[in-house]
């Protein structure tokens, strides 16, 4: 499992103890890695925040926790009160981290399978997390969903699937303007729950330092309730059959998974009769990582800690981080503190990007070389993916760089519905999954993951998939408080089309 259960804040305790009543399998033994090799974590690896800021990255020069002050930073609110954010930062630095150093280079390691085409990354969550919806059935059914998803494209990819949650503090959101006008009045724009409110007046859009705090609590309690999922039973393979959701249940995606977790179980069936042992933690328990995009520096620097074995640092707010398409600039703030921690990082790519651009960010970034250091994350729409696309990848290729190539097909397909809301649709988005994988298999490369904007809610914000939402549904069921996301029976869909390409591609190989 790799979040660890040393971490328990009072704040989610009643939820982790009632879901451990109602599945009361006995707790496994923690262990990063399900073959037995045990590498334990202790508290110290990441728990202590850095009494020196001064460190030195092996190459590109000096570096410490608060150089990327000296670099231009986009994106980030000006607290009206500086002291008080000081006085909020401070607590954090001296808070628990929220994951440990071990469990980040235990991702780092899957990753790297990924950008060798061992294994498939499942990176999927809410388009922004809120306070308002915070609660344990949000959180259990957008595990759920994914566990889900996993099972179906492991299935026909016969690789493992790494999963990684945007959740547990993807709070913050970069905006192409920094006002919103209504009516004629012009505000500050909603920058997320961690920074600002949504609510359309002059005191809720003021950035508020106390709202990290409350992110923070709100992330160590998801964090929480999922390590309890993870590895209390709940994601054992012997319950595939019960992940189904209520409302996908009577649908034909339902009708898909169930058919295929029937197989599941048929197969630990045998097993079972054969003698194999099913108790083995790899079948009862789950590795489950975290993820946000690094944008708020302040609360990102104040979550990282030094590593007390390998004397790295790691931003210990997520496993791992992503830089945006806004703030990826080579000599911006985002860009250096990044290449200063050790996590693994993604990078957002759209058609703007130049491929000798991309080039010097990875050298930036990963300087090493290392595999799974760095996932390239690309987001360009369709068109774009099969024009754009090869040439980074030829562009990476040819400098000898190991990434891992994966595909978000949400952000380059909003558009605004005829009501005013903004929408995505399904075979847009599914468009762009194909042209991804059609470039991969014409350059000879490995499509490594597929990274969502989705939730397990029954909600209508993205148009069409086989139970269509049109239009003139979106207002039933939209609750997002930012982007739209694919709901469980789209997300669930998509996974089965993923799936069916992952199974040709291995067909493919094996007839080599």
């Amino acid at each position: 499992m790799a979040l660890s259960n040393t971490l328990s804040l009072s704040s989610s305790k009643s939820l982790v103890q009632s879901h451990l009543h109602n599945n009361p399998s006995p707790q496994p033994h923690f262990t990063l890695f399900p073959n037995g090799r045990r590498h334990p974590i202790f508290a110290v690896h990441a728990a202590e925040p850095a009494k020196t800021s001064s460190s030195t990255v092996k190459q590109g020069g000096k570096w410490n926790l608060d150089s990327w002050k000296s670099k231009k930073a986009l994106q980030l609110p000006e607290y009206p009160d500086e002291k008080e954010l000081e006085s909020v930062l401070k607590t954090l630095e001296s808070n628990p981290p929220l994951v440990f150093a071990g469990e980040a280079r235990s991702l780092e390691e899957k990753l790297g399978e990924a950008a060798l085409g061992k294994a498939f990354l499942l990176q999927g969550g809410d388009c922004a997390e809120s306070f308002k919806e915070f609660n344990a059935n949000n959180i259990r059914d957008t595990f759920r969903i994914l566990l889900q998803m996993s099972v179906v494209l492991m299935f026909g990819g016969q690789v493992p699937v790494i999963k990684v949650g945007r959740m547990a503090g993807q709070f913050a959101k970069p905006r192409s303007d920094p006002f919103e006008e209504i009516n004629g009045v012009k505000l500050p724009s909603y920058k997320g729950d961690n920074i600002n409110g949504d609510t359309f007046d002059e005191k809720s859009r003021i950035p508020d330092p106390h709202r990290l705090i409350r992110a923070y609590m709100q992330s160590a309690a998801t964090l929480n309730l999922l390590r309890a999922f993870a590895t209390g039973g709940y994601a054992a393979m012997q319950r595939v059959t019960e992940w189904n959701l209520d409302f996908v249940e009577n649908s034909e995606q339902g009708d898909r998974y169930q058919e295929l977790a029937h197989r599941v179980d048929e197969a630990l069936g045998f097993m079972a009769a054969a003698g194999l042992t099913i108790d083995h933690p790899i079948m009862s328990t789950t590795d489950f990582w975290t993820s946000h995009e690094c944008l708020l520096l302040p609360y990102e620097q104040a979550l990282t800690r030094e590593d007390s074995t390998s004397g790295l640092f790691y931003d210990c707010s997520a496993h791992m981080i992503w830089v945006g398409e806004r703030t990826r600039q080579l000599d911006g703030a985002h860009v250096e503190f990044l290449r200063g921690v050790a996590n693994p990082l993604g990078i957002k790519v759209s058609q703007k990007m130049d491929p000798n651009e991309l080039i010097k960010l990875i050298d930036i970034l990963n300087p090493a070389n290392k595999p799974g250091r760095i996932t390239v994350i690309v987001r360009m729409g369709a068109e774009n993916m099969r024009v754009k696309l090869p040439h980074l990848v030829r562009a990476v290729r040819g400098a000898g760089q190991i990434v891992t190539w994966v595909c978000d097909p949400m952000h380059g397909n909003t558009i605004k519905a005829p009501c005013g809301l903004k929408t995505r649709a399904f075979d847009s988005i599914l468009a762009e999954v194909r042209a991804f994988f059609d470039v991969h298999e014409q350059e000879g490369s490995h499509p490594g993951g597929i990274h969502l904007e989705m939730t397990g809610q029954n909600v209508t914000e993205c148009i069409g998939g086989s139970r269509t939402v049109t239009y003139d549904d979106l207002g039933s069921r939209y609750h997002t408080h930012c982007d739209p996301r694919l709901n469980a029976s789209q997300s669930l869909e998509l996974a089965f089309i993923v799936a069916e390409r992952l199974r040709r591609r291995r067909m493919a190989t094996q007839r080599l």
